[in-house]
């Protein structure tokens, strides 16, 4: 059963024990006094991906279904949890002295203000001094290099989510989502996976080109939509998709991790704009 939601702009245990977190771990080491220091994070449906400055992409952590799952659909749905996991996170990434320091959350495009306020405040609570909630389409947009220039598609096949974006000169014009993704469709009838996919993507883009009144559907699918997410590497949805649409697609480098690169695209961005003391300015959480 298909769950669509539209959008508008206005204006398994929690994780394993061990496990990646020993990549963090692995950073070890006193910083410069002074040094940029920052943390970007995605907690996606299948679990949390982690960016730091300098290092690049240090962990992955898979949930695991059963109580204390922090995540599910792509919204956080036990506080406690993923706050303990986020403290660790900071703990080691980051150290005790967090002044100074810059945290980049990722959401769902439509996630809704109620799960964007829970995740300001749990950053919030660990004391940097800016945090960036971030939509996972931005930060996809900022990783192949084209946040700002004409109107972009979208397309993020999760494991629990499928997510389509519209967005013009940067700023989300509309989006659509469907509440299913690969985790569901794994226990389908062989064969039938890149169908269902393939049909929840072609329905939110056609339900955005009904709506659109200024062509900025039909100049995103001109240069061709960006792929991203698991169902990103399945050939057989990708091309699918490409003969349905009549038009060239484009995949993501490496689109399992697309959207926490592009997450720590936008923290260097930040860093980079540090006051002249070299302390990052202390700003309340906002949203991009």
């Amino acid at each position: 059963m298909r769950s669509v939601r539209d959008g508008r702009p206005h204006g398994r245990s929690a994780h394993r024990a061990g496990g990646a977190l020993d990549d963090v771990r692995r950073l070890g080491g006193p910083r410069r006094p002074g040094a940029a220091r920052g943390l970007a994070i995605d907690l996606g449906s299948s679990g949390a991906r982690v960016w730091v400055p300098g290092h690049g992409l240090v962990a992955r952590s898979a949930w695991e279904d059963g109580p204390g799952r922090p995540v599910r659909r792509g919204r956080i749905v036990d506080a406690e949890s993923c706050g303990r996991l986020l403290a660790r996170l900071a703990d080691t990434a980051l150290g005790a002295d967090r002044y100074g320091s810059v945290i980049v959350l990722n959401h769902p495009v439509l996630a809704g203000a109620e799960h964007r306020s829970r995740a300001r405040e749990l950053l919030s609570a660990l004391g940097p001094s800016e945090v960036v909630v971030l939509s996972s389409a931005k930060a996809v947009a900022a990783c192949v290099g084209t946040p700002d220039s004409g109107p972009l598609l979208v397309v993020d096949m999760g494991a629990e989510l499928t997510e389509v974006t519209l967005l013009v000169d940067g700023r989300i014009a509309d989006a659509r989502q469907a509440e299913s993704g690969l985790s569901d469709l794994e226990g389908a009838e062989a064969g039938t996976l890149p169908g269902h996919l393939t049909g929840d993507v072609l329905d939110m883009i056609q339900s955005m080109w009904r709506q659109d009144r200024h062509g900025a559907v039909r100049g995103a699918l001109r240069r061709g939509p960006v792929l991203t997410g698991g169902g990103a590497l399945r050939p057989d949805v990708t091309h699918r998709i490409a003969a349905c649409l009549g038009a060239p697609v484009r995949l993501a480098g490496d689109p399992s991790t697309a959207v926490v690169r592009g997450a720590g695209l936008v923290l260097d961005s930040v860093l980079r704009h540090r006051t002249g003391t070299g302390a990052v300015a202390v700003l309340p959480g906002r949203q991009r």
